[in-house]
């Protein structure tokens, strides 16, 4: 066992921090770099700036040992990995930020790690790949280095890194290894690196160290619960190393606690924002790490019910300190940069900052407390402000809200309103001509520098209402004549008039607040300013339909009109949490039916309401899963139901693990699926219910989350692999995911490598079917 710490664990303390930087300084040089443009050299003094103003803007707000090893260039897991030694060998470059990111982005030559959901976040972390030959090595270059550069501004620091178990359950089975092998097979030679790091920070002085284990609010069998308990005995039992901190959030622990309870560890984190206080007496002699300020939400603590709890933990456990319910890494820095929101809005949020302050004052508020004084026991929903301020804003003019009791059960998709989808894809097929294999995209085009420009100077009123639509006509125009050229399909107008596919809807939609500085990190240099879901949803007048409207006037070829729908763009929200979620899904459910209904009024054909985040929403633990898919495929299924037989619908899944839900994605009814595929080398296609997947499937066949441009050959091969599991007439062709984050360089040399593989796997088409389609084309 280790000796006392130096100190005790300090009183207040959160599990991590925004690493991006206020201004998104982050971003900016790490673009810079892999354009070209910046040093290496400039992109480790940024990272070394932000860690600084990091630490020295905890310590002001009064925390008294801030976390160390939070920041990451891309991604905490991937840091892990490379930790570890845990690096593929296509991936291993000149220099530890060139392997992160050829793990992380892919090179020439090889492609990248796979990249998925962090939990029920819209975090996206990379997979590691662990096979039985993987040579474990540790390089603790990185944490020791962050412990001493805080040192020598006089601060000292707690190092967090990704515990054994969670980074083992996280990581995937290398290429190759045999089927009976799991990456937790290998977790005796990866505590022994573990061993080594505690050692290298006991030697740096460092008195505690966190190690995060999110995956234990996850349901555990009997292999997972004997590896959580074999870790921890070993690690503690280590005779030199620091006080450990086990962290936990996002939910109980559930069976892991009492687990964690029996072994040497010193300290237990637990989320009492989405948790709750079940079993935490077997906590008693360790420090509790009590999150009960959320960091996963942006409305302040309920200090009475925030303080209740606390109190409940200090009288059943003992020692308790006061913290958040999981790292701030999902809000964003400070609230005092909104000055342009409703005051009376502002009185009720706390970004991250702000959530540092309650988490002192709480702390503050505890030590004052008797020593008994245990209030009522807090309610276990999550923590809102007082009730005057939680009034909904009601729009007098809008519709009534749809009443969910009212929606189609899953498994009759006709009483949605649309017949069965052997009637519609006849209507469709008829009335559209695509010949087999069609291709299109997702949705989005590249937005360029000068479209960021443009936005910002309307924004800031130097650029006219017209002068700015007139430079997103000419972008429409562009990327039209771009796909014909090309030879897509269906074609989209490309998106240059959305910043984000949420934010874009939220600007027009009542209810809804946005952000001018509200930037979470959602991969690497990814950033999106989550709007403020905080009153009833409406939708004031059509959103997209005048822009998808003009597109078509450019072509004789399909155009999407492009949606996002009800659930991701609740799950993509901070959302007002006085009412339950399902209700508030279903509020925008209403705003998307109406726009399904309008754009086709309008003469669309071809209707894309994107879910990405129907996986995402997925309760961690099984017992609240199959009611929460039944409500949301609802949610879809009456967003959609407006449209008519020969509208094809059409969703989309990506970076989601849409494989896991694949019953749930085939009863959203829609028309055409598409899903990510090509990043995780095709192993959706290995799933037994593709191959009773009942309507048309897109399995991405470009990654566009990389730079790299696929050849003809790959994008072939990928789809050869997915005309083995399903026939030629429900197979489309498109990327992973949306290109807005690539070049025009970059896509059109993928996409054209796309249509060729289309085309060379197309099989013929009769003279008479050819016809037939020619003379529907021109009918259009």
């Amino acid at each position: 066992m280790t000796a006392a710490p130096p100190q005790p664990f300090p009183a207040a303390t959160i599990l991590g921090y925004p690493r991006i930087g206020p201004r998104r300084e982050l971003k900016r040089a790490l673009e810079a770099y892999w354009d070209g443009r910046a040093t290496l050299g400039e992109l480790r003094r940024t990272g070394a700036e932000l860690r600084e103003r990091t630490w020295k803007r905890l310590t002001g707000l009064g925390l008294r040992t801030p976390p160390s090893n939070t920041f990451s260039l891309y991604d905490q897991v991937l840091d892990t990995a490379l930790l570890l030694g845990a690096v593929p060998a296509r991936h291993r470059a000149g220099t530890d930020e060139d392997t992160c990111f050829a793990m992380a982005r892919g090179t020439g030559a090889a492609a990248p790690l796979r990249m998925t959901k962090w939990f029920d976040t819209n975090y996206h972390y990379i997979v590691p790949e662990i096979g039985p030959d993987t040579a474990f090595a540790l390089h603790a270059a990185k944490p020791v280095s962050e412990v001493r550069q805080a040192r020598a501004l006089g601060l000292e620091t707690r190092p967090v890194v990704i515990g054994p178990v969670t980074f083992l359950l996280l990581a995937q089975a290398a290429p190759g290894s045999p089927a009976s092998f799991t990456p937790l097979d290998r977790l005796a030679d990866v505590l022994t690196a573990y061993e080594r790091l505690l050692a290298a920070l006991a030697a740096e002085g460092v008195g505690w160290v966190q190690l995060d284990e999110p995956a234990l609010v996850t349901d555990l069998g009997g292999a997972e619960l004997a590896a959580v308990r074999t870790a921890y005995e070993r690690l503690g039992a280590l005779a030199d190393r620091p006080a450990l901190f086990v962290a936990s959030y996002f939910g109980s622990l559930g069976q892991a606690l009492p687990v964690l309870a029996g072994t040497p560890v010193e300290a237990v984190g637990v989320d009492l924002v989405r948790g709750d206080l079940t079993g935490v007496e077997a906590l008693a002699g360790k420090t509790v790490v009590a999150g009960v300020v959320s960091g996963r939400d942006v409305w302040r603590a309920d200090r009475e019910r925030a303080l209740a709890a606390l109190l409940a933990v200090r009288e059943r456990a003992g020692h308790v300190v006061v913290s958040t319910s999981c790292s701030l890494l999902h809000v964003p820095y400070d609230l005092e940069a909104e000055t342009g929101l409703d005051p009376a809005l502002r009185r009720r949020l706390a970004f991250a900052d702000q959530k540092v302050s309650e988490v002192v004052e709480l702390a503050a508020l505890l030590d004052s407390a008797p020593a008994r004084a245990v209030p009522a026991a807090p309610d276990r929903t999550r923590a809102v402000p007082a009730a005057p301020d939680r009034t909904p804003v009601h729009a007098p003019d809008r519709a009534p809200v749809h009443d969910p009791s009212d929606a189609p059960a899953v498994a009759e998709p006709e009483r949605a309103g649309r017949s069965p989808y052997g009637v519609r894809t006849a209507a469709q097929a008829a009335h559209l001509g695509l010949p087999p294999l069609p291709v299109t995209t997702i949705g989005s085009f590249p937005q360029t520098g000068e479209l960021r420009a443009a936005r910002a100077a309307l924004a800031a009123g130097e650029l006219d209402e017209g002068a700015y639509e007139e430079r997103v006509r000419a972008e429409i125009a562009q990327v039209i004549a771009l796909q014909e050229r090309l030879g897509l399909d269906v074609l989209v107008h490309g998106e240059p008039e959305r910043n984000d596919m949420v934010q874009y809807f939220a600007e027009h939609l009542g209810g809804f607040a946005v952000t001018r500085h509200g930037w979470v990190q959602s991969y690497g240099s990814r950033c999106t300013r989550p709007p403020i879901l905080h009153g009833d949803v409406h939708r004031p007048e059509p959103i997209t339909v005048r822009w998808t409207a003009y597109a078509r006037s450019l072509t004789d070829r399909p155009v999407k009109g492009m949606l996002t729908g009800p659930v991701t763009i609740v799950a993509w929200s901070f959302v007002r949490d006085d009412l339950p979620l399902r209700d508030v899904v279903f509020q925008v459910a209403d705003a998307v039916r109406a726009e399904v209904r309008d754009l086709e009024a309008a003469g669309v054909s071809v209707i894309q309401v994107d879910e990405p985040a129907l996986r995402e929403l997925l309760p961690l633990r099984r017992a609240g899963q199959e009611e929460y898919l039944r409500w949301a495929v609802e949610a879809y299924r009456w967003a959609t139901s407006a449209a008519g037989d020969r509208t094809q619908i059409h969703t989309h899944l990506c970076y989601s693990d849409a494989d896991q839900i694949l019953a749930a994605v085939d009863a959203l009814d829609a028309d055409v699926t598409s899903v990510e595929s090509a990043r995780s080398g095709a192993r959706l296609l290995g799933e037994p219910a593709v191959k009773g997947f009942a309507r048309g499937l897109g399995p991405g066949v470009y990654d566009i989350h990389s730079p790299r441009v696929p050849t003809a050959a790959e994008a072939g091969e990928l789809l050869e692999a997915a005309l083995r599991v399903l026939p030629a007439d429900r197979l489309w062709v498109n990327p992973d995911c949306g290109l807005k984050t690539r070049t025009y360089e970059q896509v059109e040399a993928a996409l054209a490598n796309l249509v060729e593989a289309a085309r060379r796997a197309r099989p013929p088409v009769p003279t008479t079917s050819r016809a037939v389609s020619g003379a529907v084309t021109q009918l259009r």
